[in-house]
């Protein structure tokens, strides 16, 4: 495979957010190092065994440009399907890559949490840009060297030490028609502190089919005892490309637990890595992505067990339909130090068409000898069984084929403890693959 050289495809586009989106000389320094480290590695090609079954050619021949700084022609009322406005959780919305005070509903923070974006606080809060890169760095991934390159907003969340905050915090990152052949890499920034509690929610949405690129990089950093429930929700466009990093370091007693929902782009990758770097903390890592058409969705997970005494789970699920394309890979490192390390993971895939492809790979390396850890993978079409016993029981074919779709999709949607947003995500569910309409479930 063969893909547009990096230094001619994006050179321009970054001599012009050097001269329209000047930033201080620390970060300009961090852009011109991911972008040298960019055009060092070139997009991963299939030869790369993380991106076996997964082409970016796509986005590496297409030559995005920076989208339009605009961002007052989004009316509020075009975003009520992806708010939570009766919950009136704190919500950030960027347009475009950039923020929108408008849009936005920050003036009541809950007490021990404060948000700052990117591009105010680069000159308010200097601190910030030694902490931006120091989870996620530019080492071996291009597509997170290539968001250090063009990073200009996003948000930064600070918990305090002890803070327990209800509810959610709302990122909602919006492409409309102007981002039509544009990109936008959005870097957000969670520090939860010591023995707080909090959940945080990324939405990546789209109000058209335009076609652009969102190449999102995540940092988490949980201190002692702390607890973060992070909520991923992509509905990108569906001519759309995303590309998302989150990478976590979590410290002794903490637990991470993250949740991955992706439906949208014609292609899209989402990557959850995390490093267990204290004794008895855990991660819980899971998914669903419901596919159709040609879409392509791709999910890699990495959990490093780096001490002892720790835990982790994943659950992950995959609908696909169509001629679309799903890809798991999930592995599990436990170093030699690890020992009573309990890991557990599994990924299971319903095909609902003879056309759909899919390709799982569950990966356990594990160098201690004093551990409990399993994998397990499924790729299957519909219960036959169970499609006989609701046809024998008066449900029509197509009806009954929904319902157990549904039902496969509901079993990891009931892992979210976020009540409100599991009951959207349920609805949003039910609504594609029942054609039922919400208002009469309600």
């Amino acid at each position: 495979m063969t893909v547009a050289a990096p230094a001619n495809s994006y050179a321009a586009a970054f001599d012009t957010l050097t001269r329209e989106a000047p930033v201080p000389a620390g970060v300009q320094a961090k852009r011109i190092a991911g972008l040298h480290r960019f055009n060092a590695l070139g997009f991963p090609t299939t030869k790369n065994e993380d991106w076996h079954y997964t082409s970016v050619s796509p986005i590496a021949n297409a030559g995005f440009s920076l989208p339009p700084e605009r961002t007052d022609e989004v009316r509020a009322g075009q975003l009520d399907p992806y708010y939570f406005r009766a919950e009136n959780w704190p919500t950030a919305v960027f347009v475009n890559g950039r923020f929108s005070p408008r849009l936005s509903s920050l003036k009541n923070l809950p007490a021990g949490v404060r948000i700052e974006t990117l591009a105010a606080s680069w000159v308010t809060s200097p601190s910030l840009i030694d902490r931006v890169g120091q989870v996620a760095t530019n080492e071996g991934y291009a597509f997170t060297s290539l968001n250090t390159a063009f990073m200009y907003d996003g948000a930064m969340i600070e918990i305090a030490n002890g803070a327990a905050v209800a509810g959610a915090i709302h990122l909602l990152y919006v492409s409309d028609a102007a981002a039509d052949g544009g990109q936008t890499h959005p870097r957000t920034v969670v520090a939860a502190g010591r023995h707080s509690k909090a959940t945080v929610i990324e939405s990546y949405v789209s109000l058209s089919d335009a076609k652009y690129l969102t190449n999102a990089v995540t940092e988490v950093t949980l201190a002692d005892g702390a607890n973060l429930s992070h909520y991923k929700i992509q509905r990108e466009g569906i001519r759309s490309f995303h590309v998302g990093t989150i990478e976590v370091r979590q410290a002794r007693d903490s637990h991470y637990q993250s949740f991955s929902l992706a439906i949208g782009a014609e292609l899209s990758r989402t990557n959850v890595y995390t490093t267990l770097d204290g004794e008895n903390c855990g991660a819980t890592l899971n998914g669903l992505y419901m596919i159709g058409g040609d879409q392509h969705c791709d999910h890699q997970t990495q959990i490093i067990h780096a001490q002892p005494h720790c835990f982790s789970r994943e659950l992950y699920k995959g609908i696909l339909d169509g001629r679309s394309h799903g890809v798991f890979n999930g592995k599990v490192y436990v170093h030699p130090i690890a020992q009573k390390t309990d890991g557990k993971q599994t990924n299971k895939t319903l095909l609902l068409s003879d056309q759909a492809k899919a390709d799982t790979k569950p990966q356990l390396e594990i160098f201690a000898d004093d551990v409990k850890c399993t994998h397990g993978a499924t790729i299957g079409q519909i219960d036959q069984q169970a499609l006989f016993y609701m046809k024998s029981r008066g449900v029509n074919s197509e009806t009954a084929t929904k319902l157990l779709t549904y039902a496969f999709a509901a079993d990891v949607l009931e892992t979210i403890e976020l009540e409100p947003l599991k009951v959207e995500l349920e609805k949003l569910t039910l609504e594609r693959f029942t054609s039922v309409r919400t208002e009469e479930v309600d």
